[in-house]
């Protein structure tokens, strides 16, 4: 096959080929911010990126959890602060119930307060965070207490799903973030009987111990909402041990975002200035090469007839 360009012509047609190819990837590099765009760009680096793309997506997602486990611990750790002194108070009245000026009327007045604190403790076991009930386990949409005087305890349990869930921690590992309503409430002893703190029993003895006019079991019923307000402020430490550990891990999660956006930064952002430069010498050496190919001489046959 016999060319019609010379081998002069070809030369320099494949030369503004490979310039235009070099401002295509320029321009592309300074309108996009990055220097890899297509795998050929640079081939050794696309597995790396695929990498670094992946994980930074993974720290996102432990991020966005524990924003949410953050929240519903501050929610947990209130609604507890709240509990404890909604038991101090159970304990004011349950003084008050065993004081020898009290008649079985007054008792029966103050029982119904104790009753109300009842009904109120139950409502912080149904604590909710965004539509989870963040006391009920494994079984987040319902709650697992609600008031029923005439059971042993005052109350009913609908369920007893465990906290089986865990944060995730960005440094390795992971931790229990929560407790379950009957670990904090209404805890028992290996048989299934009320422990010595239990909340709801405890409440519920002072209740029934003022209606039955029972100075003993009035007395009897304060030690033991002692000794559930004792067991409420140990839940409340445990949540907030949680709520540092999130801090912590938030920290080292936000750290290590801000190192993987500088990897991926290093692996395919452009270097604007370099492409800038880039773009101004093809477009520098195209223009040359035009006006060379405007200056060959085009001799034709005709030329050397005389």
């Amino acid at each position: 096959m016999i060319s019609n360009l010379s081998p002069t012509s070809q030369l320099l047609l494949a030369d503004m080929s490979r310039i235009q190819q070099q401002l295509t990837d320029a321009n592309l590099e300074v309108s996009s911010g990055r220097k890899l765009n297509v795998a050929s760009d640079s081939p050794a680096d696309v597995q790396p990126v695929l990498q670094l793309r992946a994980e930074q997506a993974r720290n996102k997602q432990i991020q966005s959890n524990l924003t949410q486990a953050q929240t519903e611990a501050t929610s947990a750790d209130s609604a507890l602060s709240k509990a404890i002194t909604l038991l101090d108070n159970a304990v004011s009245l349950g003084s008050q119930g065993a004081s020898d000026t009290q008649t079985a009327a007054t008792r029966q007045t103050i029982a119904q307060q104790v009753e109300s604190v009842l009904e109120e403790m139950v409502s912080y076991s149904q604590t909710q965070v965004q539509g989870r009930y963040i006391f009920s386990g494994d079984q987040s949409q319902n709650p697992t207490y609600q008031v029923d005087l005439m059971a042993s305890n005052g109350i009913d349990q609908l369920s007893q799903a465990p906290a089986t869930q865990r944060v995730e921690d960005p440094a390795g590992g992971s931790f229990a973030a929560s407790k379950t309503a009957a670990e904090i409430f209404d805890d028992t002893n290996p048989d299934g009987t009320p422990a010595a703190d239990n909340v709801f029993a405890a409440l519920n003895s002072l209740r029934t111990a003022l209606l039955n006019n029972d100075q003993p079991g009035i007395a009897s019923a304060v030690t033991a909402l002692q000794s559930a307000s004792d067991h409420l402020n140990n839940m409340e430490e445990f949540y907030g041990t949680v709520e540092n550990r999130i801090q912590d891990a938030t920290t080292f999660a936000n750290s290590y975002d801000s190192k993987l956006t500088q990897q991926l930064s290093d692996k395919q952002d452009a270097d604007v200035t370099s492409a800038a430069m880039a773009l101004t010498q093809a477009g520098t050496a195209m223009q040359a090469s035009m006006t060379m190919q405007g200056k060959t001489p085009h001799s034709t046959l005709f030329d050397f007839l005389g």
